[in-house]
């Protein structure tokens, strides 16, 4: 009960997901990526495992498909798994188990890739897939939380979403961007809500990491009233 969209950016490197489902916490269970390897998404009875396992195979070289290929063959389960993959290269792959029981689907596109299920239609994928290529105007991180907002225009889930995550990689060890809403109804407004403050402060928390004596005091977070 998920739909997702992983994504390289083509002038950084960066990898991204931007993903929502009608259950709690989608963010501590579903979107995994790490800096210059790839990013995977684990969905429909998320196997938690095959995130870092995936980004494992990717950092050793595996490509994308060989990375799902092998996620798929050692998994228990694995005809009610719901897996994606992008790789270094932004080659893309995805895996819809023949087992699960709602309409799922999965869309690639160049630099990118979108899975789904528990969905309205099976052309969920491919809207997100298609906003997403279509928004290359856009900074990195809004074209993966238009790709959502595209998803949901075009059917989303049989179900009201519930939680939304979104999680961006660049040069570091840790997320450039790792923010989620949990539990709340339209957690995709409230995940660019959050977006639209933590943007200021990006660079901030990298410098506060790599070069602490540059850091300039900050302005005061305005508080939700």
């Amino acid at each position: 009960m998920t739909f997702s969209l992983i994504a390289r950016d083509e002038a950084t490197g960066m990898f991204g997901i931007g993903i929502t489902t009608s259950s709690i916490a989608v963010g501590n269970r579903c979107p995994w990526a790490r800096a210059k390897v790839g990013a995977v998404t684990t969905q429909h009875r998320s196997d938690i495992r095959l995130g870092p396992k995936g980004l494992d195979l990717l950092g050793r070289g595996l490509s994308a498909k060989e990375t799902v290929d092998r996620l798929i063959d050692e998994s228990e389960f694995p005809d009610q798994r719901q897996v994606a993959a992008i790789d270094r290269n932004g080659n893309t792959a995805f895996f819809c188990g023949p087992k699960i029981p709602s309409l799922n689907s999965g869309y690639q596109g160049r630099n990118c890739v979108s899975t789904g299920n528990v969905i309205a239609n099976t052309d969920v994928p491919r809207a997100m897939v298609e906003c997403y290529e279509a928004s290359l105007g856009l900074e990195f991180v809004e074209r993966l939380l238009a790709a959502i907002d595209a998803g949901l225009a075009a059917g989303g889930e049989t179900q009201p979403l519930m939680s939304a995550a979104l999680l961006v990689v660049d040069e570091q060890d840790w997320p450039l961007v790792d923010l989620r809403v949990d539990h709340e109804l339209h957690p995709e407004r409230k995940l660019r809500a959050l977006w639209e403050t933590y943007k200021p402060q990006t660079e901030h928390f990298i410098t506060q990491v790599l070069r602490p004596n540059e850091v300039k005091p900050q302005a005061r977070v305005p508080q939700p009233s």
